[in-house]
């Protein structure tokens, strides 16, 4: 058994998201650059490497690039919490966690 057949082929977006990683160290900054071709959005991040532990770059990069992804992800809900509110949907309580904190 089928579904009906839609003669509208599916939207594809494509959307650029570029990382840029700056290490000085003991600190490590990233800065996320996504161009959704509409907008585009920038987020910035850090990490600091403790005096006593051994160098190893790759490890500020993750944390740096994480915590400005992060801080995208934020920001792209925010910006869809207030599309919702400009379209007239109901209330909404501000845009979802990322992720439940622990109990």
């Amino acid at each position: 058994m089928t579904g009906p057949v839609s003669s509208r082929p599916p939207a594809v977006k494509e959307w650029r998201l570029n990382v840029y990683l700056s290490e000085h160290d003991p600190d490590t900054t990233a800065r996320i650059v996504l161009d959704t071709g509409d907008n585009v959005l920038e987020s910035h991040a850090g990490a600091r490497r403790s005096p006593s532990d051994r160098a190893m770059p790759e490890i500020g990069d993750e944390l740096a690039a994480g915590r400005a992804l992060i801080a995208m992800g934020r920001m792209l809900l925010r910006a869809a919490d207030g599309d919702m509110k400009a379209t007239g949907a109901a209330d909404t309580d501000g845009p979802a966690p990322l992720w439940l904190s622990r109990e």
